[in-house]
């Protein structure tokens, strides 16, 4: 689910708890890290934390900082997860082991909780504030061997141009506004998020053109996920249109998918009768008709619709929604 949290904003704290609570917050949020900042009598900072699923994205402002997660943090606590930061404004530095990189304006830097490092950031000159956008990821989602994951800690890469350059637009587009999306849209964004960081690493490690097949099926499974559940309302929609979309045979779709517990025809038949069974249990539609609801969800005929509503839960579409709508709780 997609959801929008303020994490902290120091306006709200007194002077004097300000970088505790932020050193608090972000120990919660993230990883456990030693915070060091020569503002801390009166630091100057906002986090929010935009959840997609497994992803969180998170735009945030703050005075200069030092980021320290020492091996002993490491051994404290390990969420195993990977941090990829854009530097929105401002400048800062990483150092792990004996190597440090340095990063300016649109560059990604990446952190993994099993590795430690130190970060320092700064406001450029004339500005007060560091500004970045971060988005973190369970180190296991990215479809890619662990020791490529761990060749991206520190190193510098473009938000100007190739996979990074549509990375952070799709950062700085999401950190905007949320309001304009939709609950359902999170799983979407969420897929297109760790497309578009896989293609980033990939491209960094030069694995783009050897990329493991079993990582190539495994986005490509993603993938066709993600378009079935934004055409589920096309009757068209089916495993000839699928493949074709994806520019594969129906053979291979059907391959890709063959240690599932449905075949695609089957998830789209389910996908399609659970949404119709959520519109007809909402007060808000109950002045639609049951054959709509049956087209919205792509069921063309309404003999079909019922046929195979009935065969999936046991009732007529009619019978469940005047079940549903009784016993709805009071208003």
């Amino acid at each position: 689910m997609l959801r929008e949290k303020l994490h902290f904003r120091s306006t709200d704290v007194p002077a004097e708890e300000r970088f505790d609570q932020w050193r608090e917050y972000m120990a919660r949020t993230h990883a456990p890290m030693d915070l060091h900042s020569p503002h801390r009598q009166d630091f100057r900072a906002e986090l929010r934390v935009v959840e997609l699923g497994a992803l969180a994205v998170w735009p945030a402002s703050y005075q200069a900082l030092t980021f320290d997660r020492s091996p002993r943090l490491v051994r404290q606590s390990d969420p195993e997860t990977c941090h990829v930061s854009l530097v929105v404004s401002g400048e800062a530095e990483a150092m792990w082991g004996k190597c440090a990189t340095s990063y300016s304006r649109y560059d990604l830097h990446t952190t993994v909780s099993s590795t430690p490092v130190r970060i320092r950031a700064q406001p450029a000159a004339g500005h007060g504030l560091v500004r970045s956008l971060g988005v973190e990821v369970p180190r296991g989602a990215i479809p890619l061997p662990a020791r490529h994951v761990d060749r991206m800690v520190g190193r510098r890469l473009s938000g100007r141009e190739g996979p990074g350059a549509l990375l952070a637009l799709a950062l700085t587009q999401l950190s905007r506004r949320t309001s304009g999306y939709q609950p359902s849209d999170a799983p979407r964004l969420e897929l297109v998020l760790l497309d578009l960081l896989t293609a980033l690493f990939a491209r960094a490690c030069d694995e783009g053109a050897a990329q493991p097949p079993e990582s190539r099926s495994r986005m490509l499974r993603l993938r066709i996920r993600a378009f079935i559940q934004q055409n589920l309302a096309d009757p068209e929609l089916c495993p000839a249109l699928v493949a074709s979309a994806h520019h594969i045979s129906v053979r291979y779709l059907h391959r890709l998918f063959e240690d599932e517990p449905e075949t695609v025809a089957q998830s789209i038949r389910r996908q399609r009768l659970a949404g119709a069974r959520r519109d007809l249990a909402d007060p808000a539609l109950m002045a639609t008709p049951v054959c709509d609801i049956a087209a919205r969800w792509g069921f063309r005929h309404h003999a079909v619709f019922t046929r195979a509503f009935r065969e999936a839960f046991g009732m007529s579409p009619s019978e469940h929604r005047a079940i549903a709508l009784t016993t709805q709780p009071p208003a």
